[in-house]
């Protein structure tokens, strides 16, 4: 059997890349390998070392479930942040018979930048494949939603409001980012928790999704994922205004006036929300 390596970060997901994988898929005979190389933002607004390495992950994970869904089977890692470094290393270890490398345009590409194509051509003695994909002017062939959640982030209004727009707004693609509970010693165990419920919630619901821990301060966190991200918009969700200290640092105003992407807000109710997590 052939394997196809794939290397793509921020323009995994584009019509091009997705055609190219169903071309070869078509032909059987074939597997296909993901690599995410691991890149930090432009802003540098991360705060912690494993963010980049988790939204690399993120992307890893939605694009196997999407191919997967056309019952084309794969499997994927994060990669060296130098992409050069991560198809090589790739490239070692699964022995590929060719290289889809997926790009965005010269003028705003790093990689290109730095000759890549070329020198995995050189290094490597494999067919390369490069693809450019141009996503301001081609977008993605789903809707991508931004999910902001922590206490509630197990909610039945929550759920339910995702699952209409899945319903309503076409193919679906939702990332969800729990932020970290400051000043608690056994904040990243509870994070990753809520995150691993919200996440078996979604999928026993048919929604495509992942998700990564994000930073203490909720505004902080959403602004990282939005730098890390491309997405249509976002869905932050609370508990009533009265118990939420969130909205009284007027979380969500704050957001609008930072994204063009359209922000919504879901409330939850806090005995829903304690019933519904256990049975998660």
């Amino acid at each position: 059997m052939r394997e196809v390596l794939v290397v793509a970060n921020r323009t995994l997901g584009g019509a091009k890349l997705l055609d190219a994988v169903r071309e070869r898929a078509a032909s059987g005979d074939v597997r296909f390998r993901l690599v995410v190389p691991k890149t930090d933002p432009s802003a540098g607004l991360v705060v912690y070392d494993e963010a980049v390495r988790e939204a690399a992950q993120v992307r890893v994970d939605l694009a196997l479930a999407l191919v997967s869904e056309e019952g084309i089977q794969g499997t994927g890692e994060v990669g060296d942040a130098d992409p050069f470094l991560a198809t090589l290393d790739a490239i070692a270890v699964r022995r590929p018979s060719e290289i889809i490398l997926s790009t965005y345009p010269a003028v705003h590409s790093g990689w290109l930048r730095r000759d890549l194509v070329e020198r995995i051509e050189n290094a490597s003695g494999l067919p390369v494949e490069h693809i450019v994909t141009d996503l301001d002017e081609e977008g993605l062939p789903f809707q991508v939603t931004l999910v902001i959640a922590s206490k509630t982030s197990s909610g039945e209004e929550l759920l339910a409001h995702l699952r209409t727009k899945a319903a309503h707004e076409g193919r679906h693609l939702f990332i969800a980012v729990v932020p970290l509970q400051d000043g608690l010693g056994t904040a990243p165990r509870e994070a990753r928790a809520r995150l691993a419920r919200m996440l078996d919630r979604l999928s026993a619901a048919g929604l495509l999704s992942s998700g990564m821990i994000g930073d203490p301060d909720p505004y902080t966190a959403t602004i990282n994922a939005l730098e890390l991200f491309r997405v249509d918009d976002v869905v932050i969700s609370t508990l009533p205004h009265e118990r939420s200290g969130w909205l009284r640092a007027n979380l969500i105003e704050r957001v609008r006036h930072a994204t063009s992407a359209r922000v919504e807000h879901v409330e939850v109710d806090e005995e829903a929300t304690a019933t519904a997590a256990p049975a998660a």
